[in-house]
C-alpha cells in the first residue's frame, strides 16, 4: 500500500451566486478549522485575479485571516504568481505572516499570471515579460529570506527561511524545482496531461539543497465525496459547469449544479471539462477510495493535495472530511 508523508487541501475561496467575498473568506476560515481537526497537514490558497467567483486575490491577507482562526495547521500560498510581484514585496508579506504565526507558513510559487492577459498587464504594467525572469526571481526571494539581496533586507522576512515550493503544470516547474532542490507540487486537478512525466523528471534531476536533502513531490486532485455516487457526481457536475463557462469567457460566481450538462453545453465542451478534471475522486467513500489508491500507486507522491471547488459549503466540508478519512489510512 502506498504511504503518504502528508495530506493537504487547496481552497479557491469560492464566491457563490448571491453571496459576497466576505462570505467566501469566512467559509474558508471555517474550512481550515475543520481541516485542522481532520488531520490535514497544510491549508493552501491560490492567487487569482479578475475572477468574480474566487475571493483569494490578496493571498497573504486572506491567509492571515485563516491563520488567525486556526492553531496548528500550516497555511500557505499555492500559489503566489511571482511574476505579478517583486520578490522583495513577497518576502515582506510572507515574512510578516511567519513572524505572526511562526513555523506555520509555506510559500508556493508559480510563473503563470493567474488571470487573463488584460488583467496581467494591469498587474505588471511595463514588466509584461516578467515570467522570463521567474527562476532568477525565485533565487532572489531565497536570498531575502536568508541574509538579504544587493544590500537590501526584507523586514520582516530576513533570516526567517520560509519554506519555498515550486508549483507547475508542465515540465518547466519540475526542472526548476529539481535544479534548486525545492519541493514540487503538480496542478493535476486541472492540468493533468504532463503529471507522470513531470514527477519522473523532478525525481531524476533533483539536486539536494540547504532546504531539502531529497526529492519531495506532491500532486493535487479533485475530491467530490458524498454519501452516494450520485451526490458526488452532482458536485463534480457543478465544477465542470464552472470550467465550461470559464472557457467561454463567462466566469462568475459559482452557480448551483445543473441536473444535465447537455442542457447548457455542447458534447465538445463536456468532453473538455471531463479531460480537465480526469484526476477526480468522485462519489461514495468506497468509490473515492478506489480512485485515490490507484492514483497513489501510480504517482507515489509524498503529499496529496485535495481540492473541492463547489457551490454548497457544507457539502464541500463533508467532501474534505471523506477525503481525510480515506487518506488517514495511507498516512505515515
Amino acid at each position: 500500500m502506498p504511504i503518504l508523508k502528508a495530506y493537504s487541501l487547496l481552497d479557491l475561496a469560492p464566491i457563490i451566486d448571491g453571496a459576497t467575498a466576505r462570505d467566501a473568506l469566512v467559509n474558508s476560515r471555517h474550512l481550515a478549522q475543520q481541516a485542522e481537526s481532520m488531520g490535514y497537514r497544510r491549508y493552501w490558497m491560490a492567487e487569482h485575479h479578475n475572477s468574480t467567483g474566487i475571493a483569494s486575490a490578496a493571498t497573504s491577507v486572506s491567509l492571515g485571516f485563516v491563520a488567525e482562526g486556526t492553531q496548528s495547521i500550516r497555511v500557505g500560498a499555492a500559489g503566489v504568481m511571482l511574476p505579478n510581484h517583486s520578490p522583495l514585496v513577497i518576502a515582506e508579506h510572507y515574512g510578516t505572516l511567519e513572524s505572526l504565526y511562526p513555523g506555520r507558513i509555506d510559500l508556493g510559487l508559480g510563473r503563470a499570471p493567474g488571470t487573463d492577459g488584460k488583467t496581467a498587464y494591469a498587474l505588471r504594467r511595463e514588466n509584461m515579460r516578467a515570467d522570463d525572469t521567474f527562476p532568477q526571481d525565485v533565487q532572489i526571494l531565497q536570498h531575502y529570506f536568508d541574509e538579504g539581496y544587493n544590500g537590501i533586507k526584507a523586514v520582516p522576512g530576513n533570516g526567517l527561511h520560509v519554506p519555498l515550493w515550486i508549483l507547475g503544470s508542465s515540465l518547466f516547474g519540475a526542472q526548476l524545482a529539481a535544479a534548486l532542490g525545492l519541493p514540487y507540487l503538480f496542478a493535476s486537478h486541472f492540468a493533468p496531461d504532463a503529471l507522470d512525466q513531470a514527477l519522473a523528471i523532478y525525481r531524476e534531476q533533483f539536486k539536494p539543497s540547504a532546504q531539502l536533502s531529497e526529492p519531495y513531490c506532491g500532486a493535487a486532485i479533485n475530491i467530490f465525496g458524498a454519501d452516494t455516487d450520485e451526490e458526488g457526481e452532482a458536485l463534480k457536475r457543478g465544477t465542470m459547469q464552472g470550467f465550461i463557462l470559464l472557457r467561454r469567457g463567462q466566469p462568475g460566481p459559482l452557480q448551483p449544479p445543473v441536473k444535465d450538462l447537455t442542457a447548457m453545453a455542447s458534447p465538445a465542451e463536456i468532453a473538455m471539462s471531463e479531460q480537465v478534471m480526469v484526476e477526480s475522486a468522485t462519489g461514495s467513500k468506497d468509490s473515492a477510495r478506489q480512485f485515490i489508491e490507484r492514483f497513489l500507486e501510480r504517482t507515489r507522491v509524498d503529499e496529496l493535495i485535495l481540492t473541492c471547488h463547489c457551490y454548497d459549503h457544507e457539502a464541500r466540508v463533508k467532501s474534505f472530511g471523506i477525503g481525510a478519512e480515506i487518506l488517514n489510512d495511507f498516512a505515515a
